[in-house]
């Protein structure tokens, strides 16, 4: 059980996050650039630093954008202020080493230094090799839109009971979707685009 996370994070972890964070995608609903961002990095992150640790930290609505899908539908993502994807790539930097010690050798998404071509990799050494034919392809539909937050609160209660930490993953699943002007509140489902989003789906 972890009760006491928190007080890792300090500037010099927020700049190793600030760091991991991908800086070229697009802008959240702030419209602040990764450039903008670093005009005054030090003390934003400094300030991002005493949010998070005092709970001041609100966490903003994701903007909603979609991408085309190979067979005509539209894949929803969230896209989170670059402020957002720092504060969430801090907390997913404690909450990796707890749950990578959980997962089968097996498993690849969304895992550290591992990929799609990594899977397939496996795949064709493990199962082709030894002259299996098949592969079946199962994708659980809408997975990241269905998430249950009473049911993912009670596995991270096995874990991480860190009050810090639990604030600001509940702050993220209910910040809600921006789309159109309109401010959407699910009360299922975690934004596919989010840093921490991989971590909780898996």
């Amino acid at each position: 059980m972890f009760s006491s996370l928190h007080h890792l994070i300090d500037l010099e972890w927020m700049h190793e996050a600030y760091r991991l964070t991908r800086k070229d995608g697009a802008v959240g609903v702030d419209g602040v650039t990764a450039a903008q961002y670093e005009e005054g990095l030090e003390e934003n992150l400094r300030d991002l630093l005493d949010r998070i640790r005092s709970g001041r930290y609100v966490a903003p609505p994701v903007r909603r954008h979609y991408l085309p899908k190979s067979d005509g539908t539209k894949r929803p993502l969230g896209i989170p202020t670059l402020e957002d994807k720092v504060a969430q790539r801090a907390v997913v930097m404690l909450l990796e080493p707890i749950y990578e010690t959980d997962f089968l050798p097996c498993s690849y998404g969304f895992r550290p230094g591992r990929s799609a071509h990594d899977a397939l990799r496996a795949l064709r050494n493990g199962f082709m090799e030894q002259g299996l034919r098949w592969v079946i392809d199962v994708d659980i539909a809408k997975y990241f839109d269905t998430i249950d937050h009473t049911h993912l609160r009670c596995f991270l209660d096995q874990r991480v009971t860190d009050g810090v930490v639990r604030r600001m993953i509940d702050k993220w699943l209910k910040a809600g979707v921006l789309e159109s002007g309109i401010l959407q509140r699910p009360v299922r489902g975690t934004p596919q685009g989010g840093v921490v989003s991989g971590d909780t789906v898996n």
